[in-house]
């Protein structure tokens, strides 16, 4: 036991160094890094954005919840996709628009075969992207729709009113200007439930929909987005990169959930450290992935003209006991707190070929920000890290050198410290750090020579224990408060961070 103690202690007193390199800053950690994924799952939509406009018991405006518009703004929302995931494959844009007393009900056969009203369809979500101030992100349904659908909902929300069928259909829908959607998923998953396609395959099936897919009379530029790998399925992306041409690609997609075994995920609050370090293995993958499928892309696209976009991350357990299996229900811990901290970390120093990523999702599924509960909401300890983290929208990113302490357990070794560093517009810089050591502080020595930095101020993150969480009975548990653990001495910057925190660092 003595020895353990030392050895503790030694780790926790070692040196754990990073070195910002603020005179090779060159690309921007897009804002889009920070978007976000809506899906018709479980009470994602409704009971969550949406309780419809006839609801007296909480505050609306056409039936899109008050609060969480608010709890959004604040975060800084920059993206959300729509209507799924799975979910698009199967989605019928036109039974969603006109009067709701006239749309046709659904079958969701993907999450619990619970039948839909098509009260909430694109009219509906993209009014609401226009209240939050977030660009709008529509996944297409390739694997049961048709082309002539897909040509038919550019029409219907990008094209200049009085102009096709589908704007006359708009206008008596209540909508007379286009949105001007930017950003277009060109199916879901292709490999599995968008159809189980092959690469090859889907290569083809991608180019025809994106050659109905134009604009050009509108001025408007369509931004595609290929369906796009699971993991470290790199042939998938290799084929992508290799069979569609350039000029018909914006960007390629990347699905990665930190799931500990899909067969047994385990319980989102009652985890033991075991299975805690084996989710930050597999959040920590995030950086390999992203590492390898953009060296495919430079291949072909030395220029990364073409965009990775991650477009589904986080973690992912079972269900909260009592709920239904399908809604995939979990409660949001500290260990959220990490996997956020650190992944984001990762986009941030890879922005130079990821310019947008997707948490899922947004509320009441998978690794939410909100979660509610008829008209109690609670702001998710991932919600606050989002939160801390947008201070690098549309900053310079400056590259870094960390090295890092290890955090040990069963023999197996990660990476204790996780950083990323940015520049905003007007001059400050932030520090975003990550310890995700469960027993041991970390002291970190951050070399600022060149940032001519005078004062530090800060925010962090943590708990008492790795498995606490907010409840509807105690929402505010988890928040952040103000760092006091930095000083600036010459060019050399001292944090000191607790066991398994996040911390945020304002440098004027």
């Amino acid at each position: 036991m003595l020895l353990i103690a030392i050895s503790c202690s030694i780790q926790a007193t070692a040196q754990n160094k990073i070195v910002i390199h603020a005179d090779k800053a060159n690309d921007t950690i897009s804002r889009n890094i920070y978007g976000h994924f809506a899906e018709h799952l479980g009470h994602g939509i409704y009971g969550g954005f949406y309780v419809g406009d006839s609801n007296k018991k909480i505050s609306n405006k056409d039936g899109v919840r008050l609060d969480v518009i608010e709890a959004l703004k604040k975060l800084k929302i920059p993206v959300l996709r729509w209507p799924g995931g799975c979910f698009a494959d199967t989605y019928h844009w036109k039974d969603g628009v006109g009067p709701k007393d006239k749309r046709p009900s659904m079958l969701n056969v993907w999450w619990g075969n619970v039948k839909e009203d098509n009260s909430f369809g694109t009219n509906e979500f993209l009014n609401m992207c226009e209240e939050l101030h977030a660009e709008p992100y529509l996944s297409v349904n390739v694997g049961s729709g048709t082309v002539q659908d897909v040509s038919d909902w550019v029409k219907y929300v990008n094209h200049k009113e009085g102009t096709s069928p589908m704007t006359d259909l708009r206008e008596k829908n209540g909508r007379t200007k286009p949105w001007h959607v930017k950003f277009w998923g060109i199916g879901n998953e292709a490999w599995g439930c968008g159809g189980n396609m092959t690469a090859e395959y889907y290569a083809n099936i991608y180019k025809q929909y994106a050659t109905f897919m134009t604009n050009w009379n509108n001025g408007d530029h369509i931004y595609r987005i290929a369906s796009g790998a699971s993991d470290a399925d790199y042939h998938w992306t290799e084929v992508l990169m290799r069979d569609i041409p350039h000029n018909m690609l914006d960007a390629v997609a990347l699905h990665h959930y930190s799931v500990i075994d899909w067969s047994k995920k385990g319980s989102a609050t009652g985890f033991s450290e075991e299975e805690y370090f084996t989710t930050m293995q597999r959040a920590s993958l995030m950086e390999e992935y992203v590492q390898k499928h953009s060296d495919i892309m430079d291949k072909s696209d030395p220029k990364k003209k073409i965009a990775l976009v991650v477009d589904e991350w986080g973690g992912w357990y079972d269900v909260e006991p009592g709920t239904n299996g399908a809604f995939l229900f979990q409660q949001n811990t500290m260990r959220d707190a990490m996997i956020a901290g650190l992944t984001l970390n990762i986009f941030n120093n890879h922005c130079d070929r990821v310019r947008m990523a997707n948490l899922a999702q947004c509320i009441n599924v998978l690794q939410a920000v909100i979660l509610t509960n008829e008209e109690k909401i609670i702001l998710t300890p991932t919600y606050h890290v989002m939160e801390m983290y947008n201070v690098h929208q549309d900053a310079t990113m400056l590259p870094l050198d960390i090295t890092s302490n290890t955090y040990s357990f069963g023999g197996k070794e990660l990476k204790a410290i996780s950083a990323s560093v940015s520049r905003d517009k007007n001059g400050a810089v932030h520090i975003s750090l990550v310890n995700i050591d469960s027993r041991n502080s970390q002291d970190v020595s951050i070399d600022i020579t060149g940032l001519s930095a005078k004062i530090v101020t800060g925010r962090i993150l943590r708990s008492d224990k790795l498995q606490d969480y907010n409840s509807f009975d105690n929402p505010e548990k988890i928040k952040p408060i103000i760092f006091n653990g930095a000083t600036i001495s010459g060019s050399n910057l001292t944090v000191k961070m607790p066991a398994f925190s996040v911390v945020v660092l304002e440098l004027k």
